[in-house]
């Protein structure tokens, strides 16, 4: 089964770096409006170019989330540095520098009249609503005593400054309620998550002991693609839902040393990415098991086709990361080596699909066809057509390069900006696209199977298939005896 994701990350580092042209020229392009400094020149801090913010000391990057009496942060820069500022700094420490800009902006406004009395209110209300905007988007930043702590000692000064009708006191009390309940969802979550599947290594049921009519398989428990299809998108859009915005800045996080800081990854652990990995690894080597341990050719040649089939649904549903898992499948060479049953199957589908998945050109035709899906998703009427469930490996690879290949600060010492734009706007985009409801009604039996039917592991995989179409070649008879050998004197 598959590595913890973080850690397969680092192995993808050899594979083709994804095509990101907005970086092109992103580190020699000069600022906006401003002089190009030179080595050991301060830039202006922060700077801007084309109107958006690229580049900024951590201080001044926090200056601008804070609002002030005549300005409020965008919400697209309040997403944007929240999720990276993880980056640099803990929530609890990030949380305690705002609440320090607060109380020097609120004693400016502290000068007792009644016009100013407005605009502290109106100050106030503008901090309860980052505040709001922060924990219902983060809501795990606050997972510890001092976020807390520190979003307490915020709030109660805000509270402060409408003690005469308490309004204000309300709505925080309120935020926090929902942050708790928030929390303790998630918390129960982890407690529960996906317990890995094992594979089967039992011998009398990979070498075909037991009677074929007496086996379950996929088609006596489906025979309809398009219902399948519906059921595994109703599975990854119910497991896409518990993947949260920091789990994926777990890519970038989990790889640095924070600027001197502990990594973040020892508070948010990856279990929700792994959980999903998983579950890709798990379809795959199901889609492989059944194709491997029917017995008759013809039987065997008509699962082939009904899982091609069933990956065509869901690509045209938008669920392209069951769709590559089920190609994985067939792709095994314990499936891809049965040459006989190969040769029955009308294969001008299956080309469709390949081609749609082909790698080349980093994976080009599948990016024209997400983003076809993408823009569909963003016009549709109904939830069916909004649908859109990336290949997840893929969209991690894209996060972790762009980290990689562009560096956190400037040879000047600013933040680099700019990257952590395009990291925010492709997890935004996973975000969108992870909050559609299912238009599909649950059908508990299928998804039973699907989440629970006996998987082969490699070794039984290859055992089933040799079963099935003998081997061809000296090397494939050798692992053939080799494997038949393990196997049947394993206690």
């Amino acid at each position: 089964m598959a590595e913890p994701l973080c850690n397969a990350a680092v192995k993808k580092c050899k594979e083709t770096m994804p095509q990101t042209p907005i970086f092109s020229s992103m580190l020699g392009s000069s600022c906006s409006g401003q002089v190009q400094p030179d080595m050991g020149e301060r830039c202006v801090d922060p700077v801007y170019q084309d109107g958006n913010l690229v580049s900024g000391s951590l201080e001044a990057l926090i200056e601008h989330l804070v609002p002030t009496m005549d300005y409020y942060p965008d919400r697209t820069y309040i997403f944007t540095f929240l999720l990276s500022s993880r980056v640099f700094i803990h929530p609890h420490e990030l949380l305690a520098k705002v609440g320090q800009i607060c109380i020097k902006q609120k004693q400016q406004l502290e000068t007792g009249t009644e016009a100013e009395k407005a605009k502290l209110k109106s100050f106030a209300a503008k901090i309860i609503q980052l505040l709001k905007e922060w924990t219902e988007t983060f809501p795990y930043d606050f997972q510890d005593e001092k976020s807390m702590k520190e979003l307490k000692e915020i709030a109660h000064r805000i509270t402060q400054c409408d003690e005469e009708n308490g309004t204000m006191k309300k709505i925080i009390s309120q935020m926090t309620q929902t942050l708790l309940m928030a929390l303790s969802a998630r918390s129960q979550y982890q407690e529960i998550r996906e317990k890995f599947r094992q594979p089967v290594t039992d011998k009398g049921t990979i070498l075909k002991t037991k009677p074929q009519s007496t086996q379950k398989d996929i088609l006596s428990v489906c025979c309809d693609p398009l219902i399948l299809a519906q059921q595994l998108t109703y599975i990854e859009l119910e497991r896409v839902s518990n993947i949260y915005p920091e789990d994926l800045m777990q890519i970038v996080s989990h790889m640095d040393s924070l600027d001197n800081h502990k990594c973040r990854g020892d508070v948010t652990k990856t279990y929700n990415l792994e959980a999903y990995d998983n579950w890709f690894n798990c379809l795959s080597m199901l889609v492989a098991t059944e194709i491997c341990r029917v017995v008759k050719k013809k039987q065997r040649t008509r699962m082939v086709e009904f899982f091609i089939d069933v990956a065509r649904e869901c690509f045209n549903i938008g669920n392209f990361n069951s769709m590559m898992a089920i190609i994985s499948g067939m792709n095994l060479s314990p499936v891809a080596r049965l040459k006989k049953t190969w040769s029955k199957v009308k294969t001008a589908k299956f080309d469709v699909l390949e081609h749609h998945m082909d790698p080349s050109s980093n994976f080009c035709n599948y990016r024209t066809a997400l983003q076809g899906a993408a823009q569909r998703s963003q016009t549709a009427n109904s939830n069916r057509e909004k649908i859109v469930i990336p290949v997840f490996n893929l969209f991690i690879k894209d996060i972790y390069f762009l980290h990689k290949i562009h560096t956190n600060r400037l040879p000047n010492g600013q933040i680099n900006f700019k990257k952590f734009w395009e990291i925010s706007r492709q997890i935004h985009d996973f975000l969108t696209w992870k909050q559609v409801e299912c238009p599909f009604e649950k059908d508990k039996k299928i998804q039973s199977y699907l989440l629970t039917a006996p998987i082969y592991s490699e070794e039984a995989l290859f055992i089933a298939s040799f079963e099935s179409e003998g081997p061809e070649n000296h090397m494939e008879k050798d692992s053939w005896k080799t494997l038949r050998t393990t196997l049947l004197n394993r206690a």
